[in-house]
């Protein structure tokens, strides 16, 4: 296993020794801004990946991701000025107004290219379903550049050929400033369909005056004094993976048979009754409710709970904890495919993901953009780990077709039964 097959970051700033909350993280989230994870809830769609994984459309061919044929693809193609842009709500930088993208207008004035930007992807599953046909059919399907999230549904884009194969020669920007956490990832070796926007974390979060001790383990996750207060995510990617961890197997190096030990553990955590629920988004809610003492948790809400004042905690787990990346693709068909490579590189210019930080939060994939932040935020290893807290941290297991279904069979029933 590759060093980019594992990848990390800390525990929430003042997580986990009961320090101040990063002021930086009380800075911009004094309001509860509505997360591309909110989505989750709202849609309804969690686990629906393995749906449109079993149902086919017509002219696909199942796992034929192409050999990419770079030269070939961008071959005669040349700068359009336009740029249809499809991203996730609320994941760009705003001006006075939310309408306003200062990022956008620069990319806009230093390029000359018009950016029409859609904050049209409410979920992973249900976005590729609405493009899914017209990429079949080798139409365009209105969108040059899109944000997907490493997982199913984006291994399955790879897989079917729809993604336009990266010319990194007009890549010069993401080369030099990208962190070594992006480049090659497990899911896209080499990058050759994919370059990060930002990423987050999935570990534990809980209530340390209801569990009256410090969670430092998946194995508190199972413990029986929690019967009836633990949440677990009711989903088919973060559950199985988180578990698979919890049992002392690298999701990457996973085989059949740890699946069914994990999902085993899972059952047997479920049959006790220290299961209170398996959650989509609202486990927040619980947690900082009462209703939940501890949870499986993405750091983004905690941080938010901190901004409100609870006394939650945020923790990676000692077996490790996952992290899941954004990133920016090109659809094969893509009327302006130049337009949508030149954003690319624009983004990993330190200034730019500076600006992009500023509002995002996330953790960003551009390093040096912490000369271009605030000082408050520069200080935070929510956007800047180091290379030793990259190393806690695992990827999703990346499943073949064959592989997705008996995953599917041996985890869905654990929180759908």
């Amino acid at each position: 296993m590759t060093s980019n097959d594992r990848q990390g970051i800390p525990a929430a700033p003042g997580a986990s020794h009961g320090a101040v909350p990063d002021p930086a993280l009380l800075r911009g989230l004094t309001r509860r801004r509505f997360d591309r994870r909110d989505l989750l809830r709202l849609t309804g769609a969690a686990g629906s990946a393995a749906l449109l994984a079993a149902c086919g459309v017509k002219g696909e061919a199942g796992d034929s991701a192409q050999a990419a044929d770079v030269a070939g693809y961008w071959a005669g193609k040349a700068k359009a000025g336009t740029l249809d842009f499809a991203n996730w709500p609320l994941y760009m930088d705003v001006g006075s107004s939310d309408a306003e993208h200062p990022s956008l207008d620069l990319f806009t004035q230093e390029t000359g290219i018009k950016v029409t930007y859609r904050e049209v992807v409410q979920e992973n599953e249900s976005f590729f379903a609405q493009i899914r046909p017209g990429l079949a059919e080798n139409q365009p399907v209105g969108y040059d550049l899109m944000v997907l999230t490493n997982g199913i549904t984006l291994s399955r884009v790879i897989q079917l050929g729809y993604l336009a194969p990266l010319d990194h020669k007009r890549l010069p920007t993401f080369a030099a400033n990208a962190d070594p956490s992006v480049k090659d990832p497990a899911y896209d070796p080499g990058n050759q369909f994919t370059v990060a926007w930002q990423s987050g974390i999935t570990g534990i979060a809980y209530d340390p005056e209801k569990t009256g001790r410090e969670i430092t383990s998946f194995a508190d996750l199972m413990d029986p004094a929690f019967a009836g207060k633990v949440g677990m995510f009711g989903e088919n990617q973060e559950l199985p993976n988180l578990a698979l961890l919890g049992i002392g197997v690298a999701p990457a190096d996973s085989a059949p048979e740890d699946w069914r030990r994990a999902a085993d553990k899972l059952i047997e955590q479920r049959d006790a009754g220290i299961v209170r629920k398996y959650y989509d988004q609202s486990y927040i809610d619980s947690l900082a409710g009462g209703d939940l003492w501890i949870s499986m948790a993405w750091s983004g809400d905690v941080y938010q709970q901190l901004a409100a004042g609870t006394k939650l905690k945020f923790v990676v787990p000692e077996e490790g904890g996952l992290i899941w990346t954004d990133s920016m693709c090109i659809p094969r068909t893509a009327a302006h495919p130049v337009d949508a490579l030149t954003y690319m590189d624009f983004v990993y210019r330190p200034d730019v993901a500076g600006m992009l930080a500023e509002y995002i939060n996330y953790i960003t994939p551009v390093p040096a953009a912490r000369d271009h932040v605030s000082p408050e935020l520069a200080e935070s290893t929510l956007l800047f780990p180091t290379r030793a807290e990259f190393d806690r941290v695992h990827r999703f297991r990346v499943l073949t077709t064959e592989e997705e279904t008996e995953w599917n069979k041996i985890f869905q029933p654990v929180y759908q039964s």
